[in-house]
């Protein structure tokens, strides 16, 4: 009985012993912009076996956004990393026995329900070959967008509008919280930025929002009637594609 212990205690250490240590960092990079870090809650990472669906590993990227001159300003050169030490990203520990083809899910920014993006990519993973150095970098498209002003289901009377303009306001980040300003690296002056506007679900108007200082853009609405109106307001760069929304309702009543 012992002896039969003793071979099944061997065998069994055998079989453990034979999954080998794999390491692969991921990280998530906003469209045109930087990596998703610490400063913006991180990214969700989800590393899956791609045939049973059993999680591997998962977490969070943390770190930094990264250096802005080496991501925006030096050219691309093959083989040449873009991330540093302290550039955020999440490092999986895998133990697995044979190749494994995995599913890699990536949610970001977490933090930012209106504008998060579930993006994906898919590879092997070899026992004992680690995918270090920049990693699996995932590509995360869009702007954050949150309405400041109206607030979310404000009722608003009718007469304390109709005198003067209705301010509608954005606080308008790129994905990794990158900011937006006037001639800068994320210049204002190329996206367009509107507010679509409607009452009682048909369209009333559009209104145009500009940049009145970092990140926050304001537009005027002049409001003339009651009912419940619905604000969507966009960001757009025809450049980079990048596309951002965000909604809210309000009521205007007398």
């Amino acid at each position: 009985m012992k002896f039969l212990f003793s071979i099944l205690l061997i065998f069994s250490f055998s079989v453990f012993s034979y999954a080998t240590e794999t390491q692969i960092i991921v990280r998530a990079k906003a469209k045109d912009a930087k990596f998703i870090g610490s400063s913006l809650g991180g990214a969700y990472v989800i590393i899956k076996n791609k045939m049973s669906g059993e999680i591997l590993a998962q977490g969070k990227t943390q770190g930094s956004t990264g250096n802005t001159d080496l991501i925006m300003k030096t050219p691309r050169e093959r083989g040449k990393s873009i991330a540093d030490d302290n550039t955020a990203k999440f490092m999986a520990v895998v133990d697995i026995d044979e190749p494994v083809f995995v599913t890699i899910e990536v949610y970001a920014p977490i933090n930012n329900k209106q504008a998060r993006v579930n993006a994906s990519t898919e590879l092997w993973l070899v026992p004992g070959k680690h995918i270090l150095g920049d990693g699996v970098i995932v590509e995360i498209p869009g702007f954050i967008i949150d309405i400041l002003e109206p607030r979310t289901h404000h009722y608003i009377s009718l007469a304390s509008v109709e005198a003067k303009p209705f301010k509608l306001k954005a606080n308008i980040v790129m994905m990794c919280g990158c900011t937006i300003n006037k001639n800068g690296i994320w210049d204002s002056e190329k996206m367009e930025v509107k507010a679509i506007v409607k009452l009682n679900d048909e369209l009333l108007t559009e209104v145009p929002l500009s940049l009145v200082s970092t990140n926050l853009f304001e537009g005027e609405l002049t409001i003339e009637k009651e009912g419940q109106y619905e604000v969507i307001i966009y960001a757009y760069d025809d450049a980079s594609g990048n596309t951002g929304v965000d909604k809210v309702n309000y009521v205007i009543y007398k």
